[in-house]
């Protein structure tokens, strides 16, 4: 068996790359830079002067595309699988709680940000201060239950999930995308 390459991390410019779903948790981590990139942005439209359409662009895109799908793979997968896996010890369920509350408040600003956004595209306007501060909230919520993410669950999740975890993990995460499973293959491969 031949030692693994190190992963090389992507920009976060673009969305992940859907050959990375071999490796759930490489795929979820390589999300969560293109989600810092998206917050990055964020905060830069809510402070400039002018508008920027590709970045509205890309936002929208990453809102309407990419986040919902995302948070499903945590909330319906990863979530659980790690309640179910974790130790008493690993104190999983407060760190959830509070991944889940800022997830939550940030989808109940999504709409407002959403329409904002779309609202600047289609009148070529500024940011009035009001939706200036519903952005930079939403970015704050979205960035807050990232760094628990990379900083708690993702390093847990990769000692305690199994194979047949990550598999799973895997099959459902393509299947949410339309993607077929990989073929079965033996341990030997």
């Amino acid at each position: 068996m031949q030692p693994s390459e190190p992963l090389l991390r992507g920009s976060g410019e673009k969305p992940t790359s859907l050959g990375l779903l071999a490796n759930p948790l490489d795929f979820i981590s390589e999300d969560h830079l293109r989600e810092r990139q998206v917050c990055a942005m964020i905060d830069g439209l809510a402070a400039a002067d002018a508008l920027n359409r590709q970045e509205v662009t890309t936002v929208l895109r990453f809102v309407n595309e990419e986040l919902n799908v995302h948070l499903r793979d945590e909330a319906e997968d990863l979530f659980p699988l790690l309640a179910l896996r974790c130790t008493e010890e690993d104190a999983i369920e407060g760190v959830i709680d509070r991944i889940r509350a800022d997830q939550d408040e940030a989808m109940r600003l999504l709409p407002d940000v959403r329409a904002m956004l779309g609202g600047c595209l289609d009148r070529e306007g500024a940011l009035s201060a009001k939706e200036r501060g519903v952005l930079s909230r939403f970015a704050g919520h979205m960035r807050r239950h990232l760094v628990a993410e990379n900083a708690i669950l993702l390093p847990i999740a990769r000692v305690r999930l199994t194979r047949a975890d990550l598999r799973n993990l895997s099959k459902h995460m393509r299947s949410r995308r339309g993607l077929p499973d990989f073929p079965e293959t033996t341990d030997a491969e």
